[in-house]
């Protein structure tokens, strides 16, 4: 079975491994056809799906999940519809839809729009696509830590954490490379942070609402799996404000020439910012995660937005 994602490089992030003294490196998974990781365990759930005799992908996404689900449907020569709420940007809807995938527009919440997608699978063929909360997701988000497992030295992966399906797939990646004593930073914005709150809770909980700008780390309640993680594995829960994740990005954008979401600069923003959790680590590896709802009149609205210098 022919991979639908790519292998991304690895690059070093000299600016800040200058100023923290540290070797910072760069997982550049923004470079997925798809914009962002999603193509890892998205492309891998509708490749098996596919084999299995799946005729029509149904996928409820705010953006990078449907993307990815959408590119997916278009390599594998299947139809796919994407579920978005109310709040999902025309932008995002008309790169979907470029693609080549149905865009239904429904529900004020992400709750309902989810409720249309599954209704919408009771057609015969049609296979629901979640866009986090699935094993065959995780397995293919594992392969950003096998492509790295062996040829690079790091002892801290940081990520961002919307429904948790990238972490997931990160430390199944690292317990399956023999690399389970490496802890993961695991970064959400305030006003998206389920999983911060259920860590500190002890059980999962659902947020009453996302009031973050991160949208695309606006899931009220992460995945099972994720919160089983923080009870196995060495993860240490970090919140960043919105205003420290589109510095992030700004300063990204300057030091890299790269365009990213908030989503992605609040994991940046742990380095950026220089985080009292990064001080026992000296190479980090940060996953520059991407996503498809940033350009430069949204970076310059969101600069204004914060009174950034």
């Amino acid at each position: 079975m022919t991979q639908l994602h790519i292998t991304t490089p690895v690059l070093a992030h000299r600016p800040l491994s200058a100023r923290l003294h540290k070797s910072v490196w760069l997982k550049m998974d923004n470079l997925q056809p798809s914009g962002s990781f999603k193509l890892r365990g998205i492309g891998l759930m509708c490749q098996r799906a596919a084999a299995q005799g799946a005729q029509h992908f149904v996928c409820p996404s705010g953006g990078n999940a449907g993307f990815a689900a959408a590119v997916a449907g278009v390599a594998l020569g299947l139809p796919t519809t994407i579920f978005v709420p109310e709040t999902t940007a025309e932008s995002v809807r008309a790169e979907i839809r470029a693609i080549g995938a149905t865009v239904i527009v429904t529900g004020k919440v992400w709750d309902e729009t989810n409720q249309a997608a599954l209704q919408s699978c009771e057609q015969p063929g049609a296979v629901y696509i979640p866009p986090f909360d699935h094993p065959d997701i995780w397995n293919g988000n594992a392969t950003l830590i096998d492509e790295v497992a062996g040829k690079l030295d790091f002892d801290v992966v940081l990520c961002s954490v919307g429904g948790g399906g990238l972490l997931s797939g990160i430390v199944q990646g690292l317990h399956r490379n023999g690399l389970a004593h490496i802890p993961v930073i695991a970064v959400e914005t305030e006003g998206a942070a389920s999983l911060h709150a259920s860590v500190q809770a002890g059980e999962l909980v659902t947020l009453p609402a996302i009031t973050s700008i991160a949208t695309t780390l606006g899931a009220r309640r992460v995945a099972q799996q994720a919160f089983d993680w923080t009870q196995k594995h060495a993860i240490h829960s970090v919140t960043v404000s919105d205003a420290q994740a589109v510095a992030a990005c700004l300063a990204f954008a300057d030091d890299m020439r790269t365009l990213v979401e908030p989503a992605c600069g609040a994991t940046l923003a742990v380095a950026y910012q220089n985080l009292p959790v990064l001080k026992e680590f000296k190479r980090p590896l940060i996953v520059v995660c991407g996503g498809i709802a940033v350009d430069m009149v949204k970076l310059e609205a969101w600069k204004t937005q914060f009174n950034l210098p």
